[in-house]
């Protein structure tokens, strides 16, 4: 049959409730107007709503004016449409430039466009759901860029990461997308793994509360608002520890681990609202999490009460079938996807005839179909879609990529920096400093400071660490390359040598890029495809797992060559993922961790390296001594842990650590247990010269328990800033929550016996020790 004889049928089926449409009476409740559009529509119609199609081929620009495309056209005849992802998108893969790309005028064009071919062509006028990537600013050109998620961790800040989502909220729904993907709450134990830089780290409650802030920034007090969007949860779930750092791999976790270290992020984010999760790559003991009925039924629905809808990765679903080899046919992978409870499916390839052939051999049922249909349907009507499916185009340029964007960027990036080394005090250096030399393949590399999706950047958006230095200082600066970050044949360590000895100071910029290029190819997933003789600087970012740590190209000779010249060297690394700095600890006298800082990072370095901004960024994720020791994390479980033969077990620097420059105490620790909560106080004094902000940390251990538990667990933190001499009394309540543990019988209870406090300024800085027993 074919669709225009579909649609005629359809229409025949719905002619006598015609003049009842509850599902366009906006005062109607939205389950009345689900159900009564649910009744209305065809099976392909119901299928259509679940897929999520590629979205960047959906326009043409003509001049300033941009209409759907013929591409869109042919896709509208052939199938359903109830979302797009990645409209918007920018980059290399989507092969959109400054030029072929849109400004964010134009994106609101060509949503407006998309939505109003589908409300004025399709016979029941359903708006579309347009999802864009969102994880450290909106993947769209001229919108702002932030530091990447391992660089919002380190702020240890909620309320400006609030603030931030909140952000980055406003720029994408102003074009007209209504939904951000985004947090990502991969809990890592594996940076040879390719998407470190994605997520908030080793913790599962540090990485719980940067998800919550992010969740209620994007989604607000109401989706409706007109200025927020729906969170996508990424990527449940356990999958930022794959096996041997393979991206996609398999995860090796049990139960219990499984319910104490990965799911507890998601379900703090589930239960702040979040409205959408997207279900990950991986398998988890045999079975693939797009077609994991106990994660996506029993755990998020049953147990955690999720009132959203579940998505897959790109091409997740026919990877049931071609990656885990369990289903033999594209139907079989569909089928068991959706009768798991993953409702859309990403990429649309599973989810159409595939889909609809297993309806109609009866291994979905209608009832299926109908509730996953529901939960999209439910968004878009509570959304305000059906009233209002268009944007402001005049308003855009007052929202997108304002002044006050780049200040809360700056900001971002300025409390995300590490101070992990600073060795008599080099730093902050003098701004009377009369000639410095600014060495590195990231000191003036403006995709390099960026991360992994970014979209093209217009030259003079983006400050970069050589831009900071000269708007803060009138002395000479030098600037010399001195090396690419994987390429060996294009260094110039001469010159940069030369140019340390002519200086008084050097500032070495390294470390990794997540840069992609036009050169670079790409998965169907967009994931890169590693070339062992390239030459690009990628060696961070989707797809590029790594098999060791170290420093890539002439790195390493580049700083030890300027080490040698005697003067006083500053390394600020720019990276993704922890790298070995092994020699650096051991040889540089002060080091700054900038992660990937965002479009503001280089006034930011610029404002820690001359004391206009006292770092307290703290690491939240340890950086091992070697790969040999991998993993290492600072919550493991109770067991034997000791030296290797050839060197220390412990991480170079752990989880918490990061250093200032003035000097915090700690004292008067009280532990008081009132009835099923437990109170700590403790005073905490700034003893140095200067103002700055201490990450003060709480962490507990269970002394004996009857499963075995972590040697500390991360339960209250909170960035504070006080002035020279200030001191503030911190108090924080513990409850049964935070005391419980997965027994035996895999039940959650909370056991009497006796507990250890420790706090101070990271987990291997603990200053005061305490007790309680329950």
């Amino acid at each position: 049959m074919t669709r225009t004889r579909i649609i005629l049928f359809a229409l025949l089926l719905t002619t006598g409730s015609a003049g009842a449409q509850t599902y366009k009476n906006a005062k109607a409740p939205v389950p009345a107007r689900v159900k009564d559009l649910l009744q209305r529509m065809t099976l392909e119609e119901k299928v259509g709503q679940l897929n999520t199609l590629l979205g960047w081929e959906m326009y043409e620009k003509h001049g300033d004016a941009v209409t759907v495309s013929e591409a869109f056209r042919q896709i509208e005849t052939k199938r359903y449409i109830g979302s797009f992802w990645a409209t918007l998108r920018a980059d290399p893969w989507t092969k959109k430039t400054l030029e072929t790309g849109l400004s964010p005028r134009q994106s609101a064009m060509a949503t407006n466009a998309l939505q109003r071919y589908m409300m004025e062509h399709s016979r029941l006028g359903i708006p579309l759901l347009l999802a864009e990537e969102c994880p450290h600013g909106h993947m769209a050109i001229g919108t702002t860029v932030f530091p990447t998620s391992i660089g919002q961790a380190s702020t240890w800040d909620t309320a400006l990461i609030h603030d931030m989502a909140s952000t980055i909220a406003a720029e994408a729904r102003a074009q007209g997308a209504h939904i951000g993907y985004g947090p990502v709450l991969d809990l890592v134990r594996e940076p040879r793994w390719s998407r470190v830089e994605e997520t908030y780290g080793e913790d599962p409650y540090l990485i719980g509360q940067m998800g919550v802030a992010m969740v209620k920034g994007f989604q607000g007090t109401g989706i409706n608002s007109g200025h927020n969007v729906i969170s996508t949860l990424k990527h449940f779930t356990a999958y930022g520890s794959p096996e041997g750092g393979h991206n996609g791999g398999i995860a090796l976790t049990g139960p219990r681990d499984l319910q104490m270290s990965y799911l507890p992020p998601f379900r703090a984010a589930v239960k702040a609202g979040a409205l959408s999760v997207m279900a990950s790559y991986n398998a988890i003991d045999g079975i693939p999490c797009s077609s994991n009925g106990y994660l996506l039924k029993d755990v998020l629905v049953k147990d955690w009460g999720f009132k959203g809808f579940t998505v897959s990765d790109l091409g997740g679903i026919p990877g049931v079938r071609s990656n885990h080899h369990v289903a033999p046919d594209l139907e079989t992978a569909a089928a068991l996807s959706i009768n798991a409870g993953l409702d859309a499916d990403l990429g649309g390839e599973a989810y159409g005839d595939a889909l609809i052939k297993a309806v109609k051999d009866k291994r979905v049922s209608m009832t299926v179909i109908d509730s996953a249909v529901a939960h999209v349907l439910r968004l878009k009507f509570e959304m305000g879609l059906f009233e209002h499916p268009y944007v402001d185009t005049a308003a855009v340029e007052q929202i997108v990529g304002t002044a006050a964007s780049r200040a809360l960027a700056r900001r971002v990036a300025l409390e995300s920096i590490v101070l992990l080394k600073n060795d008599n005090q080099l730093l902050p250096l003098s701004k009377s400093i009369r000639h410095l030399a600014v060495i590195g393949p990231n000191a003036d590399n403006i995709y390099n400071q960026l991360g992994d999706y970014t979209a093209p950047q217009p030259d003079d958006k983006v400050v970069t660490v050589l831009e900071g230095i000269k708007a803060k200082i009138n002395g000479e600066v030098t600037y010399v390359k001195g090396c690419a970050i994987r390429d060996t044949t294009t260094g110039n360590i001469d010159a940069a040598v030369a140019a340390a000895n002519n200086a008084d100071a050097v500032v070495l910029v390294l470390g990794g890029s997540s840069a992609r290029d036009f050169k670079t190819s790409y998965q169907a997933t967009g994931a890169a495809e590693v070339n062992a003789n390239a030459v690009s600087d990628m060696e961070s970012g989707e797809g590029y797992d790594r098999v060791s740590l170290d420093l890539m190209g002439l790195q390493n000779k580049l700083m030890e060559s300027l080490v040698a010249t005697g003067k006083p060297v500053i390394l600020v690394l720019i990276e993704g993922r922890p790298l070995n700095i092994n020699w650096a600890a051991a040889h540089v006298p002060a080091i700054l961790n900038a992660w990937y800082p965002g479009q503001e990072g280089g006034n930011a370095i610029a404002d820690v390296l001359f004391g206009d901004y006292n770092p307290a960024g703290r690491l939240p994720i340890s950086i091992p001594r070697s790969v040999g020791q991998l993993p290492v994390y600072y919550n493991y479980k109770s067991a034997s842990r000791h030296d290797y033969v050839e060197m220390d077990a412990r991480p170079l620097y752990a989880f918490g650590y990061g250093l200032s420059y003035t000097k915090f105490t700690y004292s008067d620790l009280r532990t008081t247990v009132k009835g099923k909560n437990v109170e700590i106080t403790y005073t905490l004094k700034n003893t140095g010269s200067v103002a700055g902000d201490e990450v003060t940390q709480l962490y507990l251990q269970d002394d004996y328990s009857s499963v075995v538990t972590p040697v500390q667990q991360l339960k209250r933190f909170r960035r504070i800033r006080l002035q020279p001499g200030e001191q503030q009394e911190i108090r924080f309540t513990l409850t049964p929550e935070d005391l419980q543990l997965l027994n035996a019988q895999m039940q959650w209870v909370v056991e009497p016996g006796s507990f250890t406090v420790m706090v101070g300024g990271a987990s291997d800085a603990i200053q005061l020790k305490g007790s309680f027993t329950l």
